[in-house]
């Protein structure tokens, strides 16, 4: 005859597969829910023009939350990526209007595809002192980039004084009226910018799960010491994840700066924190090694689909700061509750097997 605890186990342990289930789908559900919420309550919510300006907001948090997912993994942080965005939107504004003074009253002229080589060029820049610092001086990421994030701010307003490059239309002369394009053009009724989005995040995805570098991303930030000791060359995995994380930050710059047909130093202001809460309502653990593109670009949605919907309602910008701030505290508080289930469906598991 089998014991009560013999017949509640299978039991139980199905309870906790399916609440395992639900807390790994809980980034999908919140979506549902935040998108039926604000269908009923927020007028015009569901227009067309609405739904392609989410996207256009989506997509800049998504850019630079996917960056982060990979800095996060390996368990790390990039507070410099808002920074880095204000500083990039500058240097492309400064090559629009002036080129390069090379002296003697001569200047160098750049056409649309080579500023956006250059501006990005600085992103990655930026990214590999964060890497250097953080891989060679062993200072801590977010020491190192709460740095970098002073700097890349003072460096933007040291560009113009801190005054604003408006009226970046560019020159025909020298091919680079086609600038604003970048942020306001269409490719088969879709802005610019979301077919550039959907490329990276096919690009990102592709990189974290079907490629040696993806693998050892997240063997990095589960065990660093023993990645190590399996051969994985830990610096230039980090390297790579800091000088992505700056390149997608100088995409953004890029995005904005050609939008606006203007740039200016206080760009990008707190968007590290928009970032980080995409990629952890994605699922990203913020211990490392845990982690996926797609559940970032769903939390990306999530907090984009927040903060419209909360505007178009008339909440004030002091609430909208409140209802994000619980929103990520409950991402975090879930994660780790996630976590502790996992350890024990685990431990279940090894104990049914070994009877």
């Amino acid at each position: 005859m089998m014991s009560a605890s013999e017949h509640a186990g299978p039991k139980s342990a199905s309870g906790r597969d399916w609440l395992l289930l639900l807390l790994k789908a809980r980034t999908l559900v919140a979506l549902l829910l935040v998108f039926a919420f604000f269908s009923l309550m927020a007028p015009n919510f569901l227009s067309t023009a609405n739904a392609i300006l989410i996207s256009k907001h989506v997509a800049i948090n998504a850019f630079l939350a996917i960056g982060m997912t990979f800095v996060i993994i390996t368990g790390g942080i990039d507070l410099s990526v808002g920074s880095v965005v204000g500083l990039t939107s500058m240097v492309a504004g400064w090559l629009v209007l002036n080129g390069i003074d090379i002296g003697m009253g001569w200047s160098i002229q750049f056409n649309t595809l080579e500023i956006a080589a250059i501006v990005c060029l600085a992103g990655v820049f930026v990214g590999w002192i964060n890497g250097i610092l953080i891989t060679r001086l062993n200072v801590a990421p977010f020491i190192a980039t709460l740095g970098m994030l002073y700097v890349a701010r003072g460096a933007a307003l040291l560009f113009s004084g801190g005054r604003t490059f408006p009226n970046l239309n560019g020159n025909p002369e020298y091919g680079s009226d086609t600038f604003p394009l970048i942020g306001t053009g269409n490719f088969l009724g879709l802005p610019v910018m979301i077919w550039m989005l959907i490329a990276v995040t096919l690009g990102a995805s592709y990189i974290a799960t079907r490629t040696p570098l993806g693998r050892q991303i997240y063997a990095v930030g589960g065990n660093e010491r023993g990645a190590a000791l399996s051969g994985v060359r830990v610096n230039r995995v980090k390297m790579f994840v800091y000088m992505f994380a700056g390149l997608m930050a100088a995409v953004v710059g890029l995005i904005i700066a050609s939008q606006l047909r203007a740039a200016h130093p206080a760009t990008g202001e707190f968007f590290e924190l928009n970032a980080i809460a995409a990629a952890v309502l994605g699922g990203t653990s913020m211990s490392g090694g845990r982690g996926r593109i797609v559940g970032t670009i769903i939390g990306a949605f999530v907090i984009g689909i927040l903060s419209d919907g909360l505007v178009m309602m008339g909440v004030s910008s002091f609430w909208q700061m409140v209802v994000k701030g619980l929103v990520i505290i409950a991402a975090v508080v879930i994660d780790q509750a996630q976590s502790r289930l996992q350890t024990k469906v685990a431990l279940a598991q090894e104990m049914a097997q070994s009877r």
